[in-house]
């Protein structure tokens, strides 16, 4: 018993260790992005040795994975599977686009900051690649869903998703105007888009 005691905390003392390696790294993140961040300054910030975080993440990669899966859980991108939740009870295309702009943007106001620094070293990375191609599957997975009823074709279906891109949710969130009149033109805006694609067809 008192091995198994022994085995037990060393294995909560490892756990905490890893745990708090990973809080530190998220915060020399958030700062100054994730490819200028170096091994030493998150030792120093998690209160550890260099040799600590290197035993408990080999690679930038791992380390940047172990941190990706908390920064998913409190950003709550949106997924396939959570298509038909969103859209319940939106009848008509209007409803169901501004369901969709509505959706996006409360995920882009959560993540902003780590959209935005994810997206400066995604090319440095792979790892921030990954996980930016799996936001914008999710991305493209609510634009399906929002113009499904519809039958619009691929071409239409890759203008809206242009359109509810993080870039473009990003410069139209510095306009000084209310949430509300900018959900109100993002889905004008969203419209024409459609229905300007629509009408136009990708070799023309």
């Amino acid at each position: 018993m008192t091995r198994n005691y022994r085995m037990r905390k060393r294995a909560e003392t490892r756990d905490e260790t890893r745990q708090r390696i990973v809080a530190a790294t998220m915060r020399v993140h958030d700062e100054k992005g994730v490819a200028p961040a170096t091994y030493s300054e998150i030792a120093k910030r998690a209160g550890v040795g260099v040799a600590t975080v290197t035993r408990h993440f080999p690679t930038l990669g791992d380390l940047v994975r172990a941190c990706g899966a908390h920064v998913w859980q409190e950003m709550r991108p949106p997924t396939p599977d959570a298509v038909g939740t969103v859209f319940e009870g939106a009848g008509t295309h209007r409803q169901r686009l501004r369901r969709l702009v509505e959706e996006l943007d409360a995920f882009y106001l959560r993540g902003a900051l780590r959209l935005s620094l994810a997206a400066r070293d995604r090319d440095l990375v792979p790892e921030l690649d990954e996980f930016l191609g799996a936001v914008e599957a999710g991305v493209e997975a609510m634009v399906r869903g929002a113009l499904a009823p519809s039958g619009q074709p691929e071409h239409v279906v890759a203008v809206a998703t242009a359109m509810m891109s993080f870039p473009v949710w990003e410069r139209f969130s510095q306009l000084d105007w209310t949430a509300e009149a900018l959900t109100d033109m993002r889905v004008h805006l969203l419209e024409c888009a459609i229905e300007t694609a629509h009408q136009s067809r990708p070799d023309m």
